[in-house]
């Protein structure tokens, strides 16, 4: 196992993103929450775009998971969908590059066993896969050789879209066949939600919404209002 993922081991790793177009959405405030995370026992951050991920270095000392959202019109792919795209979250400074490993075409048809050789060749960097579902975890892991599995599109795919709550069956069939780590990513929200996660069998876990979603959050609160909820008023 790579060493960088034996830190992680039993942890919390924390998404500090921030939606487009939210006041939160600035390089300097994605490190404040890092370093809010690290202080306070986070093992790592996961952390988007290359500023960000610069950013972030230059604050904290925890392993920072890289990826690069890039939406576009021809793929569904947007979590590092390319080489392009690995590379620079390399360069900005990420210890590990994640990438989205379902069986989904990415864009210019580009291969993700091409990307990963040429990740391993240019870039030397430790990898982990973003996936929905067992077959995709057992293929990155098995035949293009992932260091680590993150069951982050679990519910947001189109096979998956079912799926609603936290994956722990996703994790514990992974878990039990394979000997990299499986990391618990997605709609976790409370403590007996990363207590399950790790009942299953997962060797660490990802919270971003619960934690770092303040847009997300707020909305949540204000929709109670009684202004906001036609039902609540007589």
């Amino acid at each position: 196992m790579n060493t960088i993922f034996e830190k992680g081991r039993g942890g919390l790793i924390v998404s500090c993103q921030a939606p487009a177009g939210s006041p939160l959405a600035k390089p300097e405030i994605i490190a404040a929450f890092a370093e809010v995370a690290e202080q306070n026992g986070a093992v790592g951050v996961r952390i988007d775009a290359p500023e960000n991920i610069s950013a972030v270095k230059s604050k904290i000392k925890i392993p920072v998971l890289g990826i690069y959202k890039i939406v576009g019109d021809q793929s569904e792919v947007y979590i590092t969908p390319t080489f392009n795209a690995a590379q620079q979250v390399a360069v900005s400074g990420a210890d590990i590059i994640a990438l989205d490993a379902t069986f989904r075409t990415r864009p210019n048809d580009e291969k993700i066993e091409k990307i990963v050789r040429q990740i391993r060749s240019q870039l030397n960097q430790p990898i982990a896969a973003d996936i929905a579902t067992v077959e995709e975890g057992l293929k990155a892991a098995e035949e293009i050789g992932f260091d680590a599995i993150i069951t982050t599109l679990s519910g947001y795919t189109e096979n998956t879209k079912h799926i609603v709550k936290p994956d722990f069956e996703l994790v514990e069939r992974l878990a039990k066949k394979l000997s990299i780590p499986v990391i618990c990513e997605g709609r976790l929200s409370s403590a007996e939600d990363v207590k399950r996660a790790f009942d299953c069998g997962a060797f660490a876990v990802v919270i971003g919404n619960a934690i770092t979603g303040v847009d997300n959050l707020v909305r949540k609160f204000a929709a109670a209002l009684p202004a906001n909820n036609k039902a609540s008023v007589r």
